[in-house]
């Protein structure tokens, strides 16, 4: 701790909280969810309509392999457990929930609201992985869970309710 009381960090400390904050968005009041909207939904529709299927789940896996450690680390700096100010979490389980989408705009709009409804409620087996599952593992994962029960919920959508999807 410095003279002032604030804990001293070093530059990769301080780098990579502020990669796991997404910068001041990690800061904001409902953090997960306004990174979501601010970072999450464009990354998104950029990959959907620029990736074919499989670099688009290579990249969200790595990138999910990436926060599993940001996260672990990033906790480890602040002393908190799912930290709000880590928000890389909400990225993985938000690009899970569109792997398969067409990229509508009525699509992205049903998925940025049911995975975050989803996120937070914690559907089972998410809740489970949060409290059991140590370190960043079970703070990432539990989103992921979110995300791909969005995706089902989505692809339900697409096949029954298709109007919705396409407009018409």
């Amino acid at each position: 701790m410095s003279d002032s009381g604030q804990v001293e960090r070093s530059m990769f400390q301080r780098v990579l909280l502020l990669v796991g904050s997404i910068g001041p968005l990690g800061h904001m009041p409902a953090s997960g969810t306004v990174a979501v909207a601010v970072a999450g939904v464009p990354l998104a529709w950029l990959m959907r309509t620029q990736l074919t299927f499989w670099p688009y789940l290579i990249v969200t896996v790595v990138f999910t392999v990436f926060s599993i450690w940001l996260h672990d680390v990033g906790d480890r700096i602040l002393g908190e457990k799912d930290s709000r100010k880590l928000v890389l979490d909400e990225l993985s389980g938000f690009w899970f929930a569109t792997l398969l989408m067409p990229p509508t705009w009525q699509m992205f709009a049903f998925a940025f609201f049911m995975e975050r409804f989803i996120d937070i409620i914690k559907v089972p087996p998410a809740n489970w992985i949060e409290d059991r599952v140590p370190g960043g593992a079970g703070v990432v994962l539990d989103d992921v869970v979110a995300g791909i029960y969005t995706l089902g919920l989505l692809l339900a959508i697409e096949r029954f309710l298709p109007v919705w999807v396409w407009g018409g």
